[in-house]
């Protein structure tokens, strides 16, 4: 299976999830392909509205790009939604961090498993 069909399927369940909890959510095909700021996900109930960034990966840290967090804050600015990024490291679920709290690489951003384990909030903990 390709890295990119692992992403999808890795989205795809975290939709699930989503509505497993009574909250609506849809995957953004071809987010960050577009030429408008998308997120990979965006959920929510009716008290909440989510935009995340989704990665998944089998290493100890995950980047993001510069470019990836300042569209989905703008994203969230212009549609009122709260900025996420959820990380699912190999063998380990889901953490959710704000974009605040990325530790920045110089011209990236970055999640290891041990800012993970201090700021990040699991699946139950993000939606309750």
């Amino acid at each position: 299976m390709s890295r990119k069909s692992r992403g999808i399927n890795a989205e795809r369940d975290l939709i699930h999830a989503f509505w497993g909890i009574g909250w609506a959510a849809v995957r953004v095909a071809g987010s960050g392909s577009s030429h408008f700021p998308s997120p990979d996900v965006i959920c929510g109930n009716n008290i909440r509205k989510l935009a995340i960034e989704v990665k998944l990966t089998t290493e100890k840290r995950k980047y993001f790009s510069s470019k990836e967090i300042s569209d989905l804050r703008y994203y969230c600015e212009k549609f009122g939604a709260e900025p996420w990024v959820g990380v699912k490291f190999f063998h380990r679920k889901w953490v959710f961090l704000m974009i605040d709290d990325l530790e920045s690489s110089g011209k990236n951003f970055v999640v290891s498993q041990e800012l993970a384990d201090i700021r990040g909030l699991s699946f139950e903990d993000l939606t309750s």
